[in-house]
């Protein structure tokens, strides 16, 4: 300790909740850092919560099968577990398997996942407990492998290297790793600032059909949508026209009545005006015409307006 406090000098605690801003001092933070993180932690955590948390929530979403031919019948499941990776030397019988096995003999670093299920026979109500449903490779190093809380002399005996951080997986006796993406949050509207300083929205709408893209731009103080589907970007007071908001009280209305707002959103009214866009029929004409065709040969004619209404 009082080499510590020898080393630390008078150091507050604004001092050291500051943020460090040379480059060679958060080189000096990079040994700390993977001595309690390490590289691979949040690979073993996400996994780990999928096995023990997620697959239970996943399971609890369709837990029950119903039959339109039995109204009476149905399967449900109860619960569901991963779990130690094993292998099956003959009919019924399995035994505990280590990594290094897996990768001399080919074979997955896998564990058996069982399910508890009631189901009805006539009308008898039947339960039945650790149904084996199939099986799930098994991350090295998280809590369902054969390597956790090992000391490095049982390491030694299952011919694994205690330095080893773990974090992959043993598919056929190769490696594999899963790589991680960064991806922004779908059907969420993110507001940032760009290099100029100027202030724009933009979302990420995805459904189980489609996926498409839609920002709010400033150009000459005007704002403008921008999207996918349109070939070029559309005023927003046009925008909320078409969506019902015929009124130029209700759309200043919906976005705020404070003086500043009021100027900056104006000349956007103004253009709308210009356009002589009044009604959302015209509003909903307008953006037709700007709607990319993607019409396939022989398909049905549909207009344009209806198009974009729909969507």
């Amino acid at each position: 300790m009082e080499a510590l406090a020898a080393e630390l000098g008078a150091l507050t605690a604004e001092r050291a909740a500051a943020p460090v801003s040379a480059v060679e001092e958060k080189w000096r933070l990079l040994p700390a850092f993977l001595k309690v993180k390490g590289l691979v932690k949040q690979h073993i955590d996400s996994f780990n919560y999928f096995i023990n948390v997620e697959i239970k929530k996943i399971m609890k979403a369709n837990e029950k099968v119903t039959s339109d031919a039995d109204p009476m019948w149905y399967l449900k499941y109860l619960n569901i577990y991963v779990g130690t990776p094993d292998v099956e030397e003959s009919f019924n019988v399995t035994r505990p398997v280590s990594p290094h096995e897996c990768r001399l003999r080919d074979m997955t670093y896998s564990a058996p996942i069982t399910v508890d299920i009631e189901y009805t026979r006539g009308s008898q109500r039947i339960i039945r407990n650790a149904l084996p449903i199939g099986r799930m490779p098994i991350m090295l190093r998280s809590s369902n492998c054969v390597l956790t809380g090992k000391t490095p002399a049982e390491f030694a005996k299952l011919n694994e290297c205690p330095l080893d951080p773990g974090g992959y997986f043993i598919v056929k006796g190769v490696e594999k790793v899963i790589l991680i993406q960064e991806q922004l949050s779908k059907n969420r509207i993110i507001v940032e600032a760009d290099r100029k300083g100027t202030v724009g929205a933009s979302v990420t709408s995805s459904t189980h059909e489609k996926k498409s893209r839609t920002n709010l731009v400033v150009k000459q103080g005007r704002f403008y949508l921008r999207h996918n589907t349109l070939s070029e970007d559309i005023p927003i007071a046009i925008i909320f026209k078409a969506m019902g908001v015929e009124s130029d009280q209700e759309i200043v209305q919906m976005i705020g009545t404070e003086e500043h707002v009021m100027a900056a959103f104006a000349p956007s009214l103004e253009e709308c005006q210009k356009a002589q866009i009044f009604t959302q029929m015209q509003a909903l004409k307008y953006i037709g015409n700007k709607v990319r065709r993607q019409r396939m040969w022989g398909g049905p004619k549909k207009q344009r307006w209806k198009k974009h209404e729909s969507c």
